[in-house]
């Protein structure tokens, strides 16, 4: 499958959702984990900002991967953000989107404002 690492130097990323385990079975509530480790996994809402534009995305990350005192509305980082493309036939409807996912969050600053009065 097809992976796109995203850049995440230049944009200034905001914490909307607080960590939530993912559903994988919403019927059964089974928990999704990670195929690789069996590590439960999470999903977080961000705002991505870059070059004056905004998208609220979500994002999983591994349990492990969540860091201590994330407050909402605050900066975050995530290293190793990528971006996986995706399509499948649901009802007969196809539908397709893009799917996030991070190492880890954890608490970053706001970027300094350049020209800013000390």
């Amino acid at each position: 499958m097809r992976t796109i690492r995203v850049e995440t130097s230049a944009a200034t990323i905001l914490l909307t959702e607080a960590p939530e385990p993912k559903v994988r079975d919403r019927q059964t509530g089974e928990i999704a984990k990670d195929a690789t480790s069996g590590e439960a996994l999470m999903t977080i809402g961000v705002v991505y900002i870059e070059d004056g534009e905004s998208s609220l995305i979500k994002v999983t990350v591994p349990e492990g991967g969540v860091s201590e005192g994330l407050i909402l509305g605050s900066p975050v980082s995530l290293p190793g953000l990528i971006a996986r493309p995706w399509e499948s036939v649901f009802n007969g409807q196809q539908r397709h989107g893009i799917a996030y996912r991070a190492a880890a969050v954890t608490p970053a600053a706001f970027p300094a404002v350049s020209g800013a009065a000390a």
